[in-house]
């Protein structure tokens, strides 16, 4: 099978998460709430403090590079980086809403760092790295940008049967159309999900490997309606897949979803298990 050229999928996913960008101002509030604890575990993980320069990757919408503004305060800086500008509107309007000054939002590529050498104190990525065409090219990139003791936090989604929240639709998705399984490189949800993998990467970068673990969660949704309408507004892979249906099978596989979503029913909401990775290294001295 012939590899799709870097630039071409990066121009690819510019334009699905710009497609996705109002989708995720519309459900800004419930992803907030939902990854919340990992916000706060990444901005914890790379020992973020008052008057440091933080570098995110992969901002989207804002988190956790908000976080991150409000934790290194007016005397530190933050930079958001996202290939999706529309997405970044978003984290910016959120900023201002804040009152936040110390933080700007940039559309770029982050596997090619537009900043010097030494620049960050610490780098932190949320749900980005895995769908890069090169990630050892990006992980070279953070080694470069961070200053000699900085740390990376990183957060990748674990395996796929550990993440109901994900695999449901793509599970019932399958029954309509053939999904052949990705190659060990090519980007994607699962990509990094396997222990070891982002692991090996950031060690072959030049970083010391501090932690590679798993951390589990629920995302939590009213109803099961809820789930699935969420999925259409804001899952940039999950609507490829989508669109490759018929109207017939589109119909039937939101209606599986939503009676899929409805076996993790609790205490009157769907809690739908997730569960990521975690990885930390840092930059010697």
């Amino acid at each position: 099978m012939p590899s799709l050229d870097p630039q071409q999928i990066i121009e690819t996913q510019r334009q699905d998460w710009t497609r996705v960008a109002p989708g995720w101002e519309k459900w800004d509030e419930s992803l907030d709430h939902n990854m919340a604890f990992m916000n706060y575990r990444l901005v914890g993980e790379a020992h973020v403090r008052p008057g440091q320069r933080i570098l995110d990757l992969g901002s989207g919408t804002g988190y956790p590079a908000l976080l991150a503004a409000q934790a290194v305060g007016p005397r530190g800086n933050v930079v958001g980086l996202d290939l999706a500008d529309a997405m970044l509107d978003v984290a910016r309007r959120k900023a201002k809403a804040l009152g936040l000054t110390n933080i700007r939002f940039q559309a770029g590529d982050v596997s090619t760092l537009p900043f010097d050498a030494g620049s960050f104190d610490a780098v932190i990525s949320r749900f980005c790295l895995m769908f890069l065409p090169d990630v050892p090219k990006a992980a070279a990139e953070i080694a470069r940008v961070l200053k000699p003791g900085g740390y990376l936090a990183a957060a990748v989604w674990s395996l796929p049967e550990k993440n109901p929240f994900l695999n449901i639709p793509i599970n019932i998705v399958k029954q309509f159309i053939d999904i052949p399984p990705p190659e060990p490189e090519q980007p994607g949800i699962f990509r990094l999900a396997k222990p070891g993998d982002l692991r090996g990467i950031v060690e072959r970068a030049g970083l010391t490997p501090l932690a590679d673990e798993t951390v589990s969660g629920e995302s939590l949704f009213a109803s099961g309606q809820e789930y699935v309408s969420s999925l259409m507004d804001i899952a940039a892979p999950f609507q490829a897949l989508f669109a490759k249906l018929s109207s017939s099978q589109q119909t039937q596989t939101q209606a599986d979803i939503k009676r899929a979503a409805q076996q993790y029913e609790m205490d009157g909401k769907i809690a739908l298990p997730i569960e990521i990775r975690i990885v930390v290294g840092r930059k010697g001295r």
